[in-house]
């Protein structure tokens, strides 16, 4: 006996569902397309201000921009993540822009090591720019930095529970960049240190006040 045809094997819904999936990965190509963008803007913006004095190797100024280039390419994975896989429209705007906007900030940091002439990585420790930052650090992790199992979880983590681990992580993260912005803010000088590390942290607080609602929304 011939099995009844499901609504799900008709062609129409095929065709629907292929044409999400296209919609879905043309959005990827586009945000992509976007962090890539942004990074070059970054890049191009961190030139544009002359500089009469370098900060050196040890500076807070260096040691910021060198932890802050690492904090951030853990928020670009994980927003990058959240636009591909969340289930909520919002969740995945808000990944979508935490990836372009932190890829561009790193091109901005990038670009001022070169300018100083200072490489990529120091040999001064993780947060030994702060204060008692260095005790900050946990397992080679800097403040609100997710640890590789929590990485793994949000990976392996699917629907509505992604989208909570999501924004309960990426809180978290943003919590701990703030705390270093503000170690910059409180020791630098550099016009254009201060200058970018207060556009983070205001975008930063933003992004906080949008991820607590929309966790509260969804019943996170």
């Amino acid at each position: 006996m011939t099995a009844p045809a499901t609504l799900d094997s008709t062609p129409e819904t095929l065709a629907a569902d292929g044409g999400r999936g296209s919609a879905r990965r043309f959005g990827l190509v586009a945000v992509a397309v976007a962090v890539v963008v942004g990074l070059l803007l970054g890049y191009a913006g961190g030139l544009l201000t002359p500089r009469l004095t370098r900060p050196g190797d040890a500076s807070v100024e260096a040691g910021f921009a060198r932890d802050m280039t690492a904090h951030h390419a853990q928020a670009v994975e994980m927003g990058l993540m959240a636009f591909q896989r969340a289930t909520d429209p919002e969740v995945r705007g808000m990944g979508g822009d935490i990836a372009t906007g932190q890829q561009g900030e790193i091109g901005t940091m990038q670009t001022w090591l070169r300018s100083w002439g200072l490489d990529p990585t120091g040999s001064q420790p993780r947060m030994a720019w702060m204060p008692d930052g260095t005790a900050t650090v946990k397992d080679g992790l800097m403040p609100g930095m997710a640890t590789p199992a929590e990485m793994e979880k949000l990976r392996a983590a699917q629907g509505r529970e992604f989208d909570l681990l999501f924004l309960n992580m990426m809180i978290k993260h943003h919590l701990g960049g703030i705390h270093m912005i503000d170690g910059v803010l409180d020791a630098s000088d550099e016009p254009d240190v201060v200058r970018s590390a207060q556009t983070m942290k205001n975008t930063q607080q933003t992004d906080l006040t949008n991820m607590r609602n929309a966790l509260k929304r969804l019943g996170g």
